[in-house]
């Protein structure tokens, strides 16, 4: 049992010394982004009722939530994904608003991934949405935005890839496929299994020009040239404007000189089933998932009871770190903390000097070195990342 108390439980992890002052100093750096295109912080619970992340909101499946209740018998979650929660939190003090919204916020996510995925179940996220706009220029600034956050993190190779549901929705609308067969498709075409979505058609009496369409969905990713070549080969009005709406994104990205960043993927599905329109993901190498996911979802604030149209996304933190470490991008963090070693008879006389060091704006530590060497002071030093050691004594005060 207390071998057991030393550790933490499985998907979760402790951050502790230098890697959890580099992990802070990120996520200033990230929210500061946020804050320069005019995105105020926002803060939503933990844990909210379960009907937030319902099956009719389309977010996390039940089976991975962390349920819980309340005194009252309520059924509560541990929040999966802030989205919902930002849209309920818009739709109840800014209900009346009907210009355009913007939060940014800084959190943990708690998914219960199953034990063989390896995977983390707490992570932490930094996200923004932008509510009440349903212009191109929104879709454009989210994701113009979220390149300046990973290029701030100084990350120089990365891609951020654009989608549109209503690519896939339109020619599903066409084939009439039943719901089942709808989500397997979708998984199929999300994994790029081409031969996976030929079988899977073959059982299924679709007309030959929207078989044509389905089956490509898993190539049609690249380059600017993969929306012209997807538009010859799509009949349905929803699929072409969804093609349309993708041009008119990259030519509001050109303003913001972020073009050669991004590619398209019209096989592009997202496993949360609010989303409406334009998608998008941000890949590196060095880490398999993806560092950024977002999308526009333009229903989702009308369960809450506001009619909004919204478009946001989220950066994990977890996986930015591990890309950095990776590709040996350090992340500078200061070292700039006195540490003050002083005897055991005149801690006194330490203490007033770390407070005037203090009033000056220097961060000191005050060490009582009680039998400890000077030599073991300063091998503590190195070891907490300490700047310069000061050593008190009836001399006065001196810098090892």
């Amino acid at each position: 049992m207390e071998n057991r108390l030393l550790h933490t439980p499985e998907g979760v992890r402790d951050i502790y010394n230098s890697e959890c002052e580099r992990k802070q100093v990120l996520q200033d750096r990230l929210f500061s982004v946020l804050k320069q295109y005019g995105y105020q912080a926002i803060e939503t619970p933990t844990f909210e009722y379960f009907d937030v992340f319902s099956r009719e909101v389309g977010t996390t499946a039940s089976k991975e939530l962390f349920k819980f209740f309340d005194r009252e018998g309520n059924t509560l979650v541990m929040r999966p994904d802030f989205t919902p929660s930002i849209a309920r939190s818009a739709a109840k003090y800014y209900h009346d608003e009907d210009m355009p919204i913007r939060f940014g916020y800084m959190g943990n996510t708690y998914i219960n991934h199953h034990s063989l995925q390896g995977r983390l179940k707490e992570t932490t996220q930094l996200g923004a949405e932008l509510i009440g706009d349903d212009s191109v220029s929104a879709d454009a600034e989210i994701v113009a935005m979220m390149i300046r956050c990973l290029k701030t993190a100084g990350l120089k190779e990365f891609q951020v890839s654009i989608g549109h549901i209503d690519f896939f929705k339109g020619l599903i609308e066409e084939a009439k496929l039943e719901e089942e067969v709808e989500l397997e498709l979708r998984e199929l075409i999300s994994n790029k299994n081409h031969f996976g979505v030929e079988e899977l058609l073959a059982e299924h009496n679709i007309p030959e020009d929207v078989k044509t369409c389905l089956e490509k969905m898993p190539e049609l990713f690249g380059s600017i040239d993969v929306l012209k070549e997807a538009k010859k080969i799509v009949c349905n009005e929803k699929s072409k404007a969804s093609i349309e709406r993708l041009e008119a994104i990259y030519e509001a990205l050109k303003v913001y000189g972020v073009e050669d960043y991004i590619t398209f993927d019209l096989g592009m599905v997202s496993k949360y089933k609010y989303y409406t329109g334009v998608i998008f993901k941000a890949y590196t190498y060095g880490v398999g998932e993806a560092l950024i996911t977002g999308g526009r979802y333009n229903s989702l604030l009308k369960h809450f009871g506001k009619d909004s149209a919204a478009i946001g996304c989220v950066l994990l933190v977890n996986q930015l770190m591990a890309a950095l470490s990776r590709q040996k991008i350090g992340i500078p963090t200061e070292k700039n903390t006195v540490l003050l070693v002083c005897d055991g008879d005149n801690e006194t006389e330490a203490v007033k000097h770390a407070e005037e060091l203090r009033s000056k704006g220097e961060k000191v530590a005050v060490l009582r070195r009680n039998e400890k060497s000077l030599e073991e002071c300063k091998e503590y030093a190195d070891r907490n990342g300490f700047a310069k050691i000061l050593h008190l004594d009836k001399n006065g005060c001196t810098e090892m």
